[in-house]
């Protein structure tokens, strides 16, 4: 909710006496953008100072000896640290999580510094799981969003690093992001901390199977068993958060293979491999399953149109790429069915974006070939600036009417 779209509905509310003119400036002050806008400055000072210290210690790194470079280091840190506590303590949650953050930020740069004066040898990958570690801990004792996506993306910097220093998929980052941060998702519950937990997940699953040199098509097992455990959550919030990161890693691959499944090898198992391929089908079938009776435990069954982007479509090597793109079409025009149904702002807007993603990608995908380039550009844009006219018209009489009450 932000404070233009209270105040534009609350006048309404107050004429309807749904609420007092007092109500409504009491709920008005509490999305006060000034008072935002002025707790963003004391965060921004202290970045700026934190800035402005370490650039002068890095222009006179050299004549620094090493015990002072140390005690430098942990005071910078713990500095931070202290005052970002106090902050926090006394109930400016904003400002002491900004500098708890910065301190946060100066404990891995500290790492790379002491690898680097005292000639360690500490892989950058370790040096990032290390510091990924501090992170997720600092997340539990201070529990915060933001504090949670720096640990996710610490973590995945970290995987990174390993497979480009040693070609190897490291299992620790892995375990961390699912057990301490799987842990902490689930005491503080949240949609968006899920779809960056998922979504982290799905991305290392394809690195691992990458690494091993396994037929890719093997993460839509790990994809498949988020996307059917999310069904057996009662909140909906939490099942969409989760399934949304699986959706958002299908829809990719999805958009890969309308692009590039000429080129792409032949993604299904070769005749020899045929228990392998018995395999995948049964184990998919069985998480399908799975995710139909959670649907129907939770009476979400008509959420059933995301399969359109699970189902394994590849196994027809004969235009699997036409396939994947009438799933995409047909997705996004569900995703748009289902928030007009259920009056839900945020799924109106995705599925107008979505299939006007999936016309370009059709238009692209079967005119690019065979059409002067200019007049695909023109016919293009003016394909794409009807059809946003016309969806926008239907959105915005969609909200101004009995819908747009869910907001996301």
């Amino acid at each position: 909710m932000s404070r233009k779209w209270l105040e534009k509905e609350a006048p309404t509310w107050v004429q309807q006496d749904i609420i007092s003119p007092a109500q409504a400036e009491k709920l008005l002050s509490l999305y006060d953008e000034k008072k935002r806008t002025i707790g963003l400055l004391p965060i921004l000072g202290s970045l700026l100072v934190g800035i402005g210290i370490l650039t002068y210690v890095a222009a006179n790194w050299q004549a620094i000896g090493h015990l002072w470079r140390l005690l430098l280091l942990i005071a910078v840190m713990t500095g931070f640290y202290f005052v970002g506590e106090r902050f926090h303590r006394n109930g400016d949650q904003r400002l002491g999580m900004g500098l708890l953050a910065i301190g946060l930020t100066s404990f891995g740069g500290s790492i790379f510094l002491i690898v680097q004066m005292y000639h360690l040898l500490l892989v950058q990958s370790t040096a990032f799981l290390i510091w990924g570690l501090a992170a997720v801990l600092l997340t539990w004792l201070y529990p915060s969003r933001i504090l949670f996506l720096y640990s996710v993306i610490v973590l995945n910097i970290s995987q990174y690093y390993s497979l480009l220093d040693t070609e190897q998929f490291n299992i620790f980052p892995f375990l961390v992001l699912a057990i301490g941060l799987g842990a902490y998702w689930l005491r503080y519950r949240n949609g968006w901390l899920a779809w960056a937990l998922g979504l982290s997940l799905v991305l290392q699953s394809v690195l691992m199977i990458g690494m091993q040199e396994w037929k890719i098509i093997w993460f839509f097992l790990p994809a498949m068993a988020i996307y059917a455990a999310a069904d057996w959550l009662k909140d909906r919030g939490d099942v969409f958060g989760l399934q949304g990161s699986v959706l958002t890693g299908m829809y990719i691959f999805g958009i890969i293979m309308v692009l590039f499944a000429e080129e792409i090898p032949v993604l299904t198992f070769a005749a020899e491999d045929l228990m392998k391929t018995v395999i995948f089908l049964l184990v998919f079938a069985g998480l399908l399953a799975i995710s139909a009776l959670g649907k129907r435990r939770h009476s979400r069954i008509g959420t059933m149109g995301d399969w359109l982007l699970l189902l394994p479509w590849f196994f027809i090597t004969q235009g699997s790429g036409f396939l994947y793109l009438l799933a995409l079409c047909f997705y996004s025009l569900y995703v748009l069915w289902h928030g007009y149904s259920e009056q839900w702002r945020f799924r109106v807007n995705l599925g107008t974006f979505l299939f006007l993603f999936a016309v370009l990608l059709a238009y692209v995908r079967l005119a690019w070939d065979f059409m002067d380039k200019s007049l695909f550009f023109i016919l293009g844009g003016i394909l794409l600036l009807l059809l946003s006219w016309y969806l926008n018209r239907r959105r915005k009489s969609f909200l101004n009417g009995e819908g747009g009450d869910k907001d996301a």
